[in-house]
């Protein structure tokens, strides 16, 4: 690689997934040169934005953590600020810390084929800067930062009590002994509506329609049982491996035998709740892995229900009243303090803008490579990781593709690699980007995101195995290097 480069590769992004790339480049490509920018003052990504009661990750911390740091605490299902700590401790440990340039947002990024080199257009403090590097690797997450989808509903200036959004949760609000209504039956409704369900006077999750909600151990009893006979660090791996291969295999059987796997969660939903309530507010109409299931460690919200802290109504709005929520079935949900979990609002690229020799990349008119690549885009990769089981199990096979892309590239003396189209490609059918999942935001930002095709390389697997076989090789007829 050549060109009149400031570094060898930027990492945009310093969350779980660019803290993952950083390590990956520091490890297995430590001749080459990087920077990390993140816009946000400190690092965290997710677990540094959301701050709300209650806030934690909704995958087990033993394959949400990094393979190459192994998580040692006790909890499988871990809160937010355990996260950040831990993907603190793995920056400052792999010497990443320094590497990042926060408060630094990147605005544009400008592929120049006639040096083989991205200017970057940042934005800091101070004003605006470029920054030129070879290779970009995007680990921008994949939601606007700028706020969640926040639909307006009816009657939400009559309210008069105050609303509030999950991704802007202000530090001075004060719920205790307050009614509150949380909207919404996704997993960030099912994680607050437990943790608020103590302090306040009421909770109430008001939903449109249920979502599929699994009972987990908060901690997980064969971890501590390796944990004490090997000691955390050496029982992760073996742990690691169990939990990626469930993951894998539960899906599957979800998806092939639903009646099955229905019974089996519904089941355990009974023996808190009872029958009665379970079919009214907790039997979804789609099949399982339609939409991602919601793990709920400790059945912390089907206790609080059973308690009587909180409680649930399914249906439509009608509008919102100066005291609360009014229901189309006649049904009034009082509440002094509104929360709106009304999800994500899905972007690619941290909202910069893109270009090629001068001519405009639309993410959504692009073919996924891979699922980590983009068609006719040189010398960048993203990071978006698996829909249906831990974030980090693709990341960190993302990275791995990332750093052996790079050596291939020293080896053969290219300066550029460009996932191409043959001739006819583009006539494949527009395949959604995660296929089979219906949920709202992913539904909402099909047009935004890069499109899968019916033949290989240009898929985007959900399927661990299927994944690092599609990522073996760096040397096809599709990548080209010039």
């Amino acid at each position: 690689m050549n060109g009149p480069a400031d570094l060898d590769v930027v990492i945009v992004g310093a969350g779980i997934s660019g803290i993952a790339a950083a390590a990956e480049l520091q490890r297995k490509c430590p001749g080459k040169s990087f920077a990390v920018l993140e816009m946000r003052e400190s690092l965290g990504g997710t677990w540094d934005l959301f701050t709300y009661p209650g806030i934690r990750s909704d995958s087990d911390m033993f394959t949400l953590g990094y393979g190459f740091k192994p998580w040692t605490e006790r909890e499988a299902i871990a809160s937010g600020g355990a996260i950040k700590n831990y993907l603190q401790e793995t920056a400052d440990q792999f010497g990443i810390t320094e590497k990042i340039r926060f408060g630094t947002r990147l605005v544009s990024a400008s592929w120049s084929s006639a040096d083989d080199t991205w200017t970057l257009g940042l934005r800091n403090a101070d004003g605006d800067t470029q920054l030129r590097c070879r290779f970009l690797h995007l680990a921008t997450g994949y939601y606007s930062y700028r706020g969640g989808f926040n639909p307006e509903l009816p009657g939400e200036d009559s309210f008069e009590g105050r609303v509030v959004h999950p991704q802007e949760w202000p530090e001075d609000l004060d719920y205790r002994d307050r009614k509150v209504a949380v909207i919404g039956s996704g997993a960030t409704a099912i994680t607050l509506v437990p943790s608020l369900a103590g302090e306040t006077a009421k909770v109430t999750m008001v939903q449109r329609s249920p979502t599929y909600v699994a009972i987990a151990p908060a901690v997980d009893p064969e971890a501590e049982r390796l944990r004490e006979e090997m000691g955390p660090e050496e029982a992760f791996s073996r742990i690691r491996l169990r939990n990626l291969h469930a993951q894998q295999e539960i899906y599957h059987y979800a998806r092939q035998h639903p009646q099955e796997f229905k019974k089996a969660i519904f089941d355990a939903i009974d023996e808190v709740v009872g029958v009665e309530v379970r079919k009214a507010h907790f039997t979804p109409t789609y099949e399982p892995w339609d939409q991602r299931v919601c793990l709920v460690p400790g059945a912390d919200l089907f206790q609080a229900i059973r308690n009587g802290s909180a409680d649930v109504v399914t249906g439509h709005i009608d509008r919102l009243t100066p005291t609360g929520v009014a229901m189309r079935d006649g049904t009034h949900v009082d509440a002094d303090i509104i929360v709106k979990a009304t999800g994500l609002d899905l972007v690619m690229g941290g909202e910069a803008t893109f270009d090629v020799d001068g001519e405009v990349v639309d993410f959504g008119r692009c073919w996924t490579y891979k699922g980590l690549a983009l068609s006719g885009v040189p010398n960048l990769t993203y990071a978006f990781g698996f829909v249906n089981s831990s974030w980090t199990l693709r990341i960190e096979a993302v990275d791995d593709f990332l750093c052996r892309v790079l050596a291939h590239m020293d080896e053969v003396g290219a300066h550029r690699v460009t996932p191409t189209l043959a001739p006819g490609d583009d006539a494949m059918p527009r395949l959604p980007y995660t296929a089979g999942v219906t949920s709202g935001y992913m539904q909402r930002a099909a047009q935004r995101m890069p499109a899968q095709g019916d033949h290989e390389p240009w898929l985007n697997p959900q399927n661990y195995a299927e994944t690092m076989r599609l990522l073996e090789s760096v040397d096809d007829d599709v990548l080209r290097y010039v």
